[in-house]
């Protein structure tokens, strides 16, 4: 196989929407299921299949074999890492190629010498946050929008720091991060250690798995040393990703075996993955300022619905959409239960998660929403609404009056005044303990109606 090609012209957006299983309809269900969950995961792009197919089958050899079938794999290998460095604008050397993001995270932590002090902020991905929280380490807080304060990450920052991580984007509420602000701050550090004499390193690393494909990913533009991607979140094959590091900054190997992935990463490598994840990201770059238009407008027509069915809604996030992902809606409806929710619009055919709100395996409410502040009679009731490229402004109109007809239900059920929530008395309804929704009704499956 050749060098993958450039960047193509953004290709009609095929038709990867679920189906809907005949046993899930209800009277109320939209003809064809309405998935709104592609922050958690998207489809793979029939563009990206086609490129990985023949590693799957006639071309499966090993890329470290020594013969000449496998050293053409191996070419193929280095040409999608090649392909991934240019659109991040990096060379392939510094490109280490993982088994998705989590893996590319705790990789980038371990940099941070053994008892070397890291910084991060309050609203990371648990991938990141497990691997701070074993360290020594600072947590800094973030406004009620999301943002963090670069001045709040300069005064974390002590002599023994050797990391930041700050995510670019948060895949909950959509928070941008103001990278670049908290890369300056990184580079001024490291200029006073260096007039100081001090040989402790500081290295800035950042998880844009969320933003790639609506934001820059360019590792100079963001002015970081370190960045995580994941094919997972761009239309290409779960369980790909990459960690960039920047020259000079020493990647301490978690996987010991062969020495692949220049010692840093051994196990074979997934040839099909990697080449997967070259034309996916090729094809996210290509469509990415207007697709982030058209989602930006999608994503303002479902608050603008939503608003209107329930002013008393709270839409997390940056109120400027400079400042969130365009194609984020984080809502949340005070006194409901999430999961109630999601059950009920399951039911229409309508996927949708709850942003960890409520997570149904360990039943917390997120992290991300406690850091925001947001009140637990609101967080509780909270939707993540992510769209992606097959969305449709029908698949918005009809999943907002989904989550309309479930609501509203959900409000008779607990007996919420929805006159006296329009009047703006949420808080003394919920905040007061005049209606717990955990004890209106027994938990389980809503009753339709």
């Amino acid at each position: 196989m050749s060098r993958p090609a450039g960047p193509r012209a953004a290709q009609p957006r095929p038709d990867l929407r679920p189906a809907q299983s005949p046993t899930q309809r209800t009277d109320a269900a939209p003809a064809r299921g309405v998935y709104l969950d592609y922050a958690a995961a998207t489809p793979v792009a029939p563009e990206v299949l086609e490129a990985m197919l023949p590693y799957l089958t006639e071309r499966f050899y090993n890329p470290s074999a020594p013969y000449a079938l496998a050293r053409g794999v191996r070419e193929d290998l280095e040409a999608a890492r090649t392909t991934l460095a240019h659109l991040v604008g990096g060379r392939p050397d510094n490109v280490t190629l993982t088994a998705g993001a989590t893996e590319a995270n705790n990789l980038a932590v371990s940099v941070a010498s053994p008892g070397a002090h890291v910084v991060t902020d309050a609203i990371e991905h648990e991938s990141v946050l497990a691997c701070v929280e074993a360290r020594p380490h600072a947590i800094v807080g973030v406004g009620p929008d999301g943002r963090v304060d670069p001045a709040a990450v300069a005064r974390a920052i002590t002599p023994e720091t050797e990391l930041v991580t700050i995510g670019l984007a948060n895949g909950e509420i959509g928070t941008v991060q103001p990278l670049r602000e908290v890369a300056r701050v990184v580079a001024a550090e490291r200029v006073r250690r260096l007039e100081a004499g001090e040989g402790r390193p500081i290295w800035l690393h950042t998880d844009a798995s969320q933003a790639a494909g609506h934001l820059s990913v360019n590792v100079s533009t963001l002015g970081v040393d370190l960045m995580t991607l994941s094919a997972a979140k761009v239309y290409g094959p779960k369980q790909v990703g990459l960690l960039w590091a920047a020259d000079g900054v020493e990647l301490r190997p978690l996987v010991l075996g062969g020495g692949q992935e220049g010692g840093v990463r051994s196990g074979t490598e997934d040839v099909a993955g990697a080449v997967g994840f070259a034309r996916a990201l090729e094809l996210a770059q290509a469509r990415r300022t207007t697709e982030s238009r058209r989602l930006q407008g999608l994503s303002q027509r479902a608050r603008t619905n939503l608003a209107a069915e329930f002013p008393w809604v709270r839409f997390s996030g940056p109120t400027k959409p400079k400042r969130r992902l365009p194609n984020i809606v984080h809502v949340s409806f005070p006194g409901i239960e999430a999961r109630r929710l999601v059950i009920a619009l399951e039911r229409m055919g309508v996927s949708v998660g709850t942003g960890s709100a409520c997570a149904a395996s360990r039943m917390r409410v997120s992290h991300v929403l406690d850091a925001i502040g947001l009140p637990r009679w609101a967080s509780e009731g909270s939707l993540r609404l992510s769209l992606g490229v097959p969305t449709t402004e029908e698949d918005v109109d009809l999943a907002c009056a989904c989550i309309a007809r479930a609501a509203h239900a959900e409000y008779a059920r607990i007996g919420a005044d929805e006159c006296e929530l329009a009047a703006g008395g949420a808080e003394r309804l919920f905040g007061a303990g005049r209606i717990r929704p955990q004890e209106a009704a027994p938990a389980g499956r809503p009753q339709e109606g």
